[in-house]
């Protein structure tokens, strides 16, 4: 699925930095860049867009007004310097709300949450088929974005700031740079749960379980005490 996008923001370095951010991603295509809420209400109406990198602290129309005059098809990616709008923003159903200086980590997190978005509403509004679900999401690893099948995705391990993710092509996890909260959030939960505070694993990958233990080989995931209802009302479907 591609998404079209387009970014208004009256500040020219900030639009440059998420136009540069928005060429990294194979699954954006840009298809405006506006600087004011007016022009880019004239643009979006000639070219609809899927996604709108939005700023909120704009000259005439703030971006929380332009928002509400959007094409109803058209979502919303919030992109400010301030946090006071959060909660409007979820109100208004943005997608997303990130804070300026904006990382590219945030950025494709933000995005890759469009995308499944999209995804869920073209799979709702057509017959329900596994061709039609997620197969796979991007991260970042070592300045690349990689690709990786989900059908793959044995666990996901984290470490702080970062995560380690297991997969059945390779004897070494992929290392990104993301947090375990966005991470669970990329992955579909009918397919994903998490099971304890530093792992999710791949429900149709679980073959073995000791003692509130997951078992992949010769590693032993312990399921945490706040998870242990839920995994074992699935274990007991």
């Amino acid at each position: 699925m591609i998404l079209k996008c387009a970014i208004v923001d009256d500040e020219p370095l900030a639009v440059e930095l998420l136009v540069s951010y928005v060429n990294k991603i194979p699954f954006l295509q840009l298809c405006g860049k506006y600087s004011n809420a007016v022009d880019a209400m004239k643009g979006i109406s000639e070219n609809p867009v899927d996604l709108l990198y939005l700023d909120i602290q704009m000259p005439e129309i703030n971006g929380m007004e332009l928002s509400k005059m959007l094409p109803e098809e058209t979502r919303v990616v919030f992109t400010t310097a301030f946090d006071q709008y959060a909660l409007d923003s979820y109100r208004l159903n943005a997608l997303d709300y990130l804070l300026k200086p904006i990382s590219f980590t945030d950025f494709l997190e933000a995005s890759n949450k469009a995308l499944r978005w999209f995804s869920l509403q073209q799979s709702q509004g057509q017959t329900a088929s596994d061709d039609e679900e997620v197969k796979s999401i991007f991260v970042k690893s070592e300045y690349k974005l990689l690709q990786i099948n989900l059908d793959t995705i044995r666990y996901v391990e984290g470490l702080k700031d970062y995560v380690k993710i297991y997969t059945t092509e390779s004897p070494h996890p992929i290392l990104s740079l993301m947090n375990m909260k966005a991470m669970e959030q990329m992955l579909p939960a009918s397919r994903f749960m998490r099971v304890h505070r530093s792992y999710i694993v791949a429900k149709d990958k679980i073959r073995e379980i000791d003692r509130n233990r997951i078992v992949f080989g010769n590693v032993y995931i312990p399921v945490g005490d706040s998870y242990k209802q839920a995994f074992n009302d699935f274990v007991g479907r």
